[in-house]
């Protein structure tokens, strides 16, 4: 065997990184598997950074209006979960289906399947935005929010559930070039969205130049045209031709049957996700009971806890795509073997995650805010988050390869235990009746993801998850 010098070894993986960025036509059912996490997981890693800087930018410049405007963003971000939970949700189908078809090498069942997401989409997108445009000040008032937020500042709710069609758009179709392994293009796409919200955020919440000032409303404003203008180059390369998923005039048809399949699959992804991310809407409910300075700290930490979980989900992806794909190509040890590599690496990263919100808490809240109240509470939030940061990692994983494989059912019964027999009865429980407050609800979120991780581990450990059929 020819020993392989250290500099080849340097220049392969730059060659790998180069070829992430810029797309690969790789076969990600062959070869090395840790090549194959490396070409995928970088764009998704930067995929989900960009996704994450969404929130974080937004917040940073709302923070500069108060705290009843970081209260406003943090309890219509908790509502926008739930149009986020059927967006990832049906994702989550999207690229199991797709991975299978690029698996099995059908593109053309990939690209109609593809279409038919689209479809999905615009379907469900509609009643959305009418409820968020006609009734955002009952929503806010429903979630807990006080007179002023609800009367002066629920501009921002209705324009972020009145174009959630685009939130909707950029994850599924991000889905499909994950799926069929273009995760170079999803990563582009939020590259421009962002790079557009950054550039229109200050600009519209505070109309420098020739801008008009719109306060809280222009950072939806600039969040909405940002994402936007994102779906125009995704829908540019479906149908240029050159990705791996290429849709052509004879594909825009309602194919039933592979509605009926992508729709059977989703609903368990789907319901996974609304019973994970209403439990959220749950604790912001529970937490606005301690008023809008403790709202606002746990808003800022949580914007915080995702942009350094997003990366994970990144990894997460990654696992998922190569799970269908080699599902697809009838490998299933090799999907297997893929998903402990991934869930490894994610536990190494985010444990370092961890250490670092230990140490730089109170310096990582007061980048958004110089309250000292708010900077407290955020701080102690971001704290005792980090205790399940391996557990998290691990977990993320796991639920990810049951998606990649079409097995969304064993994911929402761990979410169900989880999220709503555990961390919602118990978060009031510490919160209000042993009288913990705010601290009660960030205690009983280590519980519950502590509990996924472990649930998550004896069921993929029993394999059943490599006979199921999309």
């Amino acid at each position: 065997m020819t020993e392989i010098q250290p500099e080849t070894t340097q220049n392969t993986i730059w060659e790998d990184i180069k070829a992430s960025l810029a797309g690969t036509e790789l076969d990600f059912t062959k070869g090395n598997i840790g090549r194959a996490i490396l070409i995928l997981s970088i764009p998704m890693v930067l995929e989900m950074m960009m996704e994450s800087i969404f929130a974080v930018v937004d917040i940073f410049f709302v923070s500069k209006l108060g705290a009843d405007a970081v209260a406003a963003v943090g309890i219509t971000e908790s509502v926008l979960t739930l149009v986020y939970a059927i967006a990832i949700g049906f994702s989550m189908a999207t690229t199991a289906i797709i991975s299978r078809r690029i698996g099995e090498k059908n593109k053309d069942d990939a690209a109609k399947s593809a279409v038919q997401a689209i479809f999905v989409c615009l379907i469900i997108s509609a009643p959305i935005s009418l409820t968020g445009i006609f009734y955002a000040e009952e929503i806010l008032l429903l979630m807990g929010a006080n007179e002023n937020i609800a009367t002066h500042l629920s501009s921002y709710t209705a324009i972020m559930l009145g174009g959630n069609l685009v939130i909707m758009f950029l994850f599924v179709i991000n889905s499909i070039f994950r799926g069929a392994g273009d995760a170079a293009i999803a990563m582009r796409v939020l590259w421009i969205a962002n790079g557009i919200n950054i550039v229109l955020d200050p600009l519209l919440i505070f109309g420098y130049g020739p801008f008009p000032e719109l306060g809280i409303a222009g950072a939806a404003v600039a969040t909405t045209i940002g994402r936007g203008i994102g779906v125009c180059y995704q829908f540019y390369r479906l149908f240029d031709g050159k990705g791996r998923i290429i849709i052509l005039r004879k594909h825009i048809s309602i194919q039933t049957e592979i509605l009926k399949r992508m729709i059977r699959v989703s609903i368990g992804g789907i319901g996974q996700f609304l019973i994970a991310t209403a439990s959220w809407v749950g604790l912001v409910r529970i937490i606005a009971e301690f008023g809008s300075i403790a709202l606002a700290g746990y808003t800022i930490a949580i914007r915080i806890l995702v942009f350094s979980i997003l990366p994970s989900w990144g990894m997460s992806n990654a696992a998922a795509t190569l799970v269908g794909q080699n599902l697809g190509a009838n490998q299933p040890e090799r999907a297997e073997k893929s998903t402990w590599i991934s869930a490894i690496i994610n536990m190494i990263f985010l444990g370092l995650v961890g250490v670092c919100f230990l140490i730089f808490a109170e310096n990582l809240v007061s980048i958004f805010t110089d309250d000292t109240a708010i900077i407290a509470i955020g701080s102690k939030c971001l704290r005792i988050m980090s205790y399940g940061y391996l557990a998290y990692a691990f977990g993320m994983v796991i639920i990810q390869a049951f998606n990649g494989a079409g097995d969304t059912k064993t994911p929402t019964l761990i979410n169900l235990i989880c999220f709503w027999i555990i961390e919602i009865p118990l978060a009031y429980f510490l919160a209000i009746t042993l009288e913990w407050n705010e601290e009660g609800v960030f205690y009983s979120i280590v519980v519950a993801e502590s509990l996924l991780g472990v649930i998550g581990f004896i069921l993929f450990r029993r394999g059943n998850w490599k006979k199921t059929k999309v």
